[in-house]
């Protein structure tokens, strides 16, 4: 009997979505954004430049880490007024040093408010004079994001110099895509990026957000355990999107895609790495996704380029070893990489619960192995919410 094609619906990209709001509010633009994100992330963003229209300056963007670094970039531009940026308990753990540094060497007034490096902060809007900058560009890329979406209201623009290994460069690009598909021109050459000074512009009424590649590597893994087909809707071949490179990486991992009209179609075949070595310095969000993945294909794994998982919602690195280990796995895990002894079999007879330590993306990652055993529990599922309200909804398809 033929399979039944799954229709799963995705997100909105959350990463589009932020950059697009911000961009709207800085311009004072007003077009619509198609397939916006329905992701806490999001709307902390949209609910934060309200409470500012309304004359609010102290904002509370709770767990949102895209909040975090995007306002304080922008509010550093509001010459003359005051804010207090702050967040929850982990928010308050997760640095910022390096984005503030760069604000603050432009003429920017930024200090801490607790403890030195970290949220909460206190910003003092000024005009910046400054059109050059070098940054530390190796613990976050949303840092240099930030400051390159402010940069076209520099009077001469900005030469941005990134110092160090650059984590996640494919992020920067989807941000000066982005930019330039509202009206603002870039030049990236080696560690140096050039924005010209202009206004951001789009005469259109609506700007189509893509649905989220990242929201679709679970579906990837899914099928690459139950070799379903399933049809995942909202995505594009010629995206921007870094993570849409989770495309090839599954190729490799059995799973075959087919680009049709705004959404692609996944079929499950056979696994052809026995050992999978991957750098995923330019796409970490799909690291834990693509590790849980092998662990049940009994794929070795070999993954490097990790750094920036370490300030996420969690360390990401050390919480995947210790839930991999629960299930058989031998895992080694140092600053940037993860190394894992896949055990043939998983052994399902006893009970099992994932921790996800109150992040989404280890809720979702661990998700499949929900289709290979019922002993297996995920905790505190609600927690995906944060980029995927509905994927439990979603996910549950496959179950039927």
């Amino acid at each position: 009997m033929e399979n039944k094609n799954i229709s799963v619906v995705l997100p909105g990209s959350k990463s589009i979505s932020n950059r697009l709001l911000l961009i709207k509010e800085i311009a004072h633009l007003n077009f619509k954004i198609e397939n916006l994100s329905d992701s806490d992330d999001t709307s902390v963003l949209q609910e934060s430049l309200l409470s500012l229209q309304k004359g609010n300056t102290t904002i509370d963007i709770g767990m949102a880490g895209t909040c975090m670094r995007f306002l304080c970039a922008y509010l550093s531009t509001l010459a003359g007024k005051e804010f207090i940026l702050t967040g929850n308990e982990r928010m308050k753990k997760r640095p910022i040093k390096d984005l503030v540094d760069g604000l603050n060497s432009m003429g920017a007034d930024i200090s801490y408010l607790e403890e030195e490096g970290f949220p909460p902060i206190k910003i003092t809007g000024k005009k910046f004079e400054v059109n050059e900058l070098s940054m530390n560009s190796t613990t976050s890329s949303q840092f240099v994001s930030a400051i390159l979406l402010i940069a076209p209201g520099f009077s001469n623009g900005l030469k941005l110099t990134l110092e160090g290994e650059t984590v996640s460069k494919s992020y920067i690009l989807l941000t000066l895509e982005l930019m330039k598909k509202l009206g603002i021109n870039y030049k990236w050459n080696g560690n140096q990026i050039q924005v010209m000074p202009g206004l951001y512009n789009f005469t259109d009424s609506s700007f189509y957000n893509e649905s989220d590649w990242s929201g679709a590597g679970y579906f990837y893994s899914a099928i690459a355990l139950n070799k379903k087909t399933v049809v995942l809707s909202g995505l594009l071949n010629s995206s921007i999107q870094p993570d849409s490179i989770v495309a090839n990486i599954y190729a490799k991992l059995g799973v075959k895609t087919e680009f049709l009209d705004k959404q692609i179609k996944l079929t499950g075949g056979k696994k052809i790495e026995n050992k999978f070595s991957y750098n995923f310095i330019n796409c970490p969000d799909l690291a834990q996704t693509v590790a849980v993945t092998c662990l049940a294909l009994g794929i070795d794994a070999d993954l490097s380029g990790l750094q920036t998982l370490k300030i996420k919602e969690t360390n990401r690195i050390e919480a995947l070893k210790i839930e991999l280990e629960k299930l058989g796995a031998n895992v080694i895990a140092g600053h940037d990489f993860l190394k894992m002894k896949a055990p043939k079999e998983i052994n399902l007879t006893a009970s099992v619960t994932i921790n996800t330590y109150n992040d989404h993306r280890m809720a979702m990652s661990f998700a499949p192995l929900l289709l290979i055993g019922n002993n297996i529990t995920i905790e505190n599922k609600d927690v995906v919410s944060k980029s995927f309200p509905e994927f439990w909804n979603q996910f549950n398809k496959l179950l039927m």
